[in-house]
């Protein structure tokens, strides 16, 4: 399922809650990769962990790992996800590391029993087709 403008209020900004899909559905898989319209590097990760979604860019900070790849763990009582390439880790809630580095964290809400993500492109469960003209 593919969201667009009509899926949320739009901002100033221009980031708009972006419908993802049926919650019962998602919550099937720890990880899902949600594809940006707007390329490989605005991807987003959308985690469900203990009954709570979460959602963070899907390239690691560092050098660009795939975290949808990464392992998730909690350590005094915060969830993290440690990219599979280097090792670091990410707070699901906040994207801080325990090192200087910052991953940049998507509101997510609930309603009427589907998950919204607040991004500034259009999100997908599948790629979005290649423009051959490009």
């Amino acid at each position: 399922m593919a969201s667009g403008p009509a899926d949320g209020a739009g901002t100033a900004e221009g980031v708009s809650w972006r419908l993802i899909g049926p919650a019962a559905g998602l919550s099937e898989k720890r990880c899902r990769l949600m594809y940006s319209s707007l390329g490989h590097g605005s991807d987003v990760c959308l985690f469900y962990v203990k009954g709570e979604f979460f959602a963070m860019d899907a390239r690691c900070a560092h050098s660009g790992g795939p975290l949808c790849e990464g392992d998730i763990e909690e350590a005094d009582g915060v969830l993290q996800v440690f990219c599979p390439w280097h090792d670091y880790d990410f707070d699901l809630r906040t994207g801080k590391s325990g090192t200087s580095l910052q991953q940049k964290v998507h509101e997510v809400k609930l309603e009427d029993g589907n998950v919204y993500v607040k991004h500034a492109s259009c999100l997908s469960l599948q790629p979005f087709p290649v423009d051959p003209k490009s």
